[in-house]
């Protein structure tokens, strides 16, 4: 492990053994080869990655529960903790293996502290927080949907910001104005359901079974998205802020109505309808958003990203508005350790180490 870097130690900043600040030129081929371990188990995937210099993923181990919690409906948090301590030394040990790295080799540690279920994250901070005190290497603490944000620049090399970032989530739908890799200026959000629960919420309603999102996704394909018009909430005008509790009830509403009438609920046409207006929204303030802006690239993120017909209509938007549209892979939409460590080797060389006392932040805002 090189102390070519350090900040926590004695508070001064910059490439240390070169007496020189932090941007400049003699830091580039130590940052190119620094090595991050990452750690993310913010809700129910154990996940460990190994990032070498600022964008190549060297390993991005995942370990999903969802299998474990499906029976139940949803994630269980108690049942989720107990796996996380499970699983967690053995993410890690796969994921250093995968990379071909050893402890001596990692320069940084980072860790997810929030937002996210209090008992998962508590297990991955506590790890991490013993991996630096062990190793007496630095550490941060990473915003989670900071994480998401920073996915897309695995996947695209000479992606910078600024750009708008459409963060859509199990638990988050957001329209970021991303400055700076550190700097995040919110300017829309869910004023209820997060876009990922009202999914889950209609997959129930519909019969589908957990997790929602895929199995909406799938079946819409075989459905008509016209048959039901569902009431597409805007709120008011000029406003970049989201609401899906009306289009959730209106979903229960419709499908209580058919069924007293003794009619047959196609299901397939309620999630593509459902969808449809879903999206419509999400899609139409996201341009409203970046024309305001002055902004020509958008990036979507989070597990949501993943939704098929989401990304077919955006990226079908900004190609008619010439926009450049990015979108990571999947494996990188949804939780993962990946995107954690590009967001704590941005974090770490623009804001230096966290102190070792920091908590675990459920309700952590952007």
């Amino acid at each position: 492990m090189s102390d070519v870097y350090k900040k926590q130690s004695n508070g001064e900043e910059g490439c240390l053994n070169f007496g020189k600040s932090r941007n400049q030129g003699l830091c580039d081929d130590f940052k190119e080869d620094f090595i991050t371990l990452a750690i993310e188990t913010s809700c129910d995937e154990s996940s460990a990655s190994i990032l070498r210099g600022e964008r190549n993923l060297l390993s991005n181990v995942i370990s999903s529960q969802i299998a474990i919690h499906k029976e139940y409906g949803g994630v269980v948090p108690e049942i989720a903790s107990r796996q996380h301590l499970e699983n967690i030394n053995k993410v890690v040990e796969m994921s250093m293996d995968e990379a071909s790295v050893s402890w001596n080799d990692i320069d940084l540690i980072g860790v997810t502290h929030g937002p996210g279920l209090s008992g998962a994250l508590v297990i991955g901070v506590a790890a991490a927080k013993a991996y630096s005190t062990a190793l007496n290497i630095p550490i941060v603490a990473v915003n989670h949907m900071h994480g998401h944000i920073a996915a897309a620049y695995s996947a695209y090399p000479k992606l910078k910001p600024p750009f708008i970032s459409l963060v859509v989530s199990g638990g988050h739908t957001n329209i970021v104005k991303v400055n700076g890799y550190t700097d995040f200026e919110v300017l829309g959000q869910t004023r209820d359901d997060a876009i990922g629960e009202a999914y889950d919420k209609v997959a129930r309603v519909l019969g589908l079974g957990y997790p929602g999102g895929p199995k909406i996704d799938k079946l819409a394909k075989e459905g008509n998205g016209s048959e039901v018009d569902f009431k597409r909430t805007w709120l008011e005008k000029g406003t970049y802020d989201f609401s899906f509790s009306g289009i959730k009830t209106g979903v229960l509403n419709f499908v209580n109505t058919e069924k007293q009438a003794g009619r047959d609920v196609k299901v397939e046409d309620v999630a593509a309808s459902f969808q449809e207006a879903v999206v419509e929204v999400v899609v139409t303030k996201a341009m409203e958003a970046l024309e305001k802006e002055n902004m020509n690239k958008l990036v979507m993120a989070g597990g949501v990203a993943a939704n098929s017909r989401l990304t077919e209509v955006m990226s079908e938007k900004c190609a008619e508005k010439n926009i450049e549209f990015y979108k990571p892979p999947i494996v990188m939409c949804t939780d993962n350790a990946g995107m954690i460590a590009i967001a704590a080797y941005h974090k770490y060389f623009e804001q230096g180490a966290d102190n070792l006392d920091f908590d675990v932040l459920p309700g952590l805002e952007i």
